[in-house]
């Protein structure tokens, strides 16, 4: 059993909530409150109805996402946002949403984690947000048709190859999520690949033009790999149970 403000106050400081920049539906930090007091903390990448109806099912006290209650915006309360936090407020699940700051986090940060989980050596950061560089900067010799099969293993799912580049890969960018509208930023930095989630049509001709291998990974399994460890932490350092809730959207 432990406090969830002290479980809040560690997340807030080791996160850096009020220091790093973000888009305003975000909302980083505590998002619901309980009454107080964690067992289990479930983590999951969205806070979604159904999402959020799993975590109270499993017993959470907690629930630690990525995109977080507002990500649309200000909402009424009625109809499924109403079902949404009804059902939070009833089976006393606290809700804490953290994006960029866990992006960017050295340890628990998506782009870090998947960026060891490929081999990648990570040598600098790039693609600037308000200040804050959202993207890293690395090595890796491979080929794209093994890159791409070491990302899908990694990422338990499909990864669609933009073939724009060299035959041997060496310099690579990556960035978790929708990062796939920087492919021009990420070509001046002078990378062979990008690896990302998802970007908008235009970038896979972009990225040929340009002369660079895009590797979309899809946004959801890109961004698993944050949560997850984020829980895993909380559950050794405050000594509570902690599980992950696999809500895929296939994009």
């Amino acid at each position: 059993m432990a406090e969830l403000s002290e479980i809040v106050d560690f997340l807030d400081v080791n996160l850096r909530i009020r220091e790093l920049p973000d888009y305003p539906g975000a909302l980083n930090g505590l998002q619901l409150e309980n009454g107080g007091v964690v067992t289990r903390v479930a983590a999951a990448v969205d806070a979604s109805l159904p999402v959020v109806e799993k975590a109270v099912a499993a017993g959470a006290d907690l629930l630690v996402v990525h995109h977080g209650l507002f990500w649309q915006g200000a909402q009424r309360l009625a109809g499924p946002f109403y079902r949404k936090i009804r059902t939070a407020m009833e089976g006393g699940l606290a809700i804490y949403s953290s994006h960029l700051p866990l992006d960017v986090h050295p340890e628990w940060g998506n782009n870090a984690l998947l960026a060891a989980a490929i081999g990648m050596q990570v040598e600098g950061s790039f693609l600037d947000f308000k200040g804050l560089k959202t993207g890293l900067l690395g090595s890796l010799e491979i080929s794209p048709e093994e890159l791409r099969a070491r990302a899908a293993d990694v990422v338990r799912g499909p990864v669609h190859l933009c073939r724009g580049g060299p035959e041997r890969i060496r310099r690579v960018g990556l960035c978790t999520g929708g990062a796939g509208s920087q492919i021009a930023d990420a070509a001046a930095a002078g990378v062979d690949a990008f690896i990302t989630g998802e970007g908008p049509h235009w970038s896979f001709p972009l990225a040929e033009e340009l002369g660079l291998h895009v590797f979309y990974a899809g946004h959801y399994a890109t961004e698993t790999f944050g949560v997850r460890a984020l829980s895993e932490e909380l559950g050794r350092r405050f000594e509570v149970d902690a599980c992950f809730i696999d809500h895929p959207t296939g994009l």
